[in-house]
């Protein structure tokens, strides 16, 4: 697990993400954001969001993904990386997950739907790649480097 990462007190300027993973599958959600959230752009996001000051990136993650998608159920099983955030001066760490539940969808103001994303899909790009094109990346290269039930 790791947990030096996890352990480290964030603020609103970090936003953990999870990349949840389930049989071969990864789980994206198509986030609608908005002029007064930051602009008018729908994208395929993974759960995640904003530390609040004080809090944990551990904690954060559990709480944004319970928020999101209510899964509790979640196994961190690796820091993947930290990539910059889609507003100038956010931090993403992003971390390799499990779960057994499926996802809901919680926050219908935010989101419209959340999808099970084939992981060769995924790694191919297209509208999967547009919020974080150096994330992608990133994350498309550690998912094959682990053969996740491929």
């Amino acid at each position: 697990m790791p947990q030096e990462q996890l352990s480290k007190i964030g603020n609103s300027s970090i936003c953990p993400s999870a990349i949840i993973v389930k049989g071969g599958r990864i789980l994206l959600g198509l986030r609608n954001y908005t002029p007064d959230k930051w602009k008018t752009i729908s994208v395929w996001t993974t759960p995640g969001g904003r530390c609040d000051d004080n809090e944990t990136i551990e904690s954060a993650l559990r709480r944004e993904v319970k928020e999101e998608i209510d899964i509790t159920d979640l196994t961190i099983r690796a820091f993947i990386c930290e990539t910059p955030g889609a507003k100038e001066g956010d931090t993403v760490p992003m971390f390799y997950c499990t779960t057994t539940e499926e996802p809901r969808l919680m926050e219908q103001e935010k989101f419209s739907e959340w999808r099970w994303v084939p992981i060769p899909e995924y790694v191919k790009g297209g509208s999967w790649s547009v919020m974080n094109p150096g994330g992608h990346k990133i994350v498309s290269e550690f998912l094959n480097g682990q053969n996740v039930n491929m």
